[in-house]
């Protein structure tokens, strides 16, 4: 897999190479953790549609997963995110169905209906 830091708030993955390599045609932008959040997803989605697609005897080989985020107050958190499937050979009869396979994705569903965080403070 390939992710590109395509912005400080977008990233796309290409399923087609391995291993896994991130990449930015910008030098001085860094994998961040709001990129690492945006892989998480597209990585997920990706694998979903993977499998999919190959139950359904679709080729998979064009296939890229956009992930754009944004931010929103009160408190400072990602306050959005898209997701855009790229896939020039999935035929038009199937993109619906491809739509609602990619919200199959745990993290997806994870995102959906946050979990409960909680934080203790070890010494020693």
């Amino acid at each position: 897999m390939k992710i590109t830091l395509l912005s400080d708030q977008s990233i796309r993955l290409e399923g087609a190479t391995a291993p896994l390599t991130i990449e930015a045609d910008d030098p001085q932008r860094y994998y961040s953790p709001f990129h690492m959040l945006a892989s998480s997803l597209a990585t997920c989605v990706y694998s979903v549609l993977h499998s999919w697609a190959s139950n359904a005897d679709l080729p998979t080989d064009d296939l890229m997963i956009e992930v754009e985020w944004s931010f929103v107050e009160d408190p400072y958190r990602v306050g959005d995110l898209k997701v855009e499937l790229i896939w020039p050979s999935l035929p038009e009869q199937r993109r619906k169905a491809a739509e609602r396979a990619s919200h199959l994705c745990t993290v997806h569903n994870t995102l959906l209906h946050p979990p409960t965080i909680s934080t203790a403070v070890r010494v020693g």
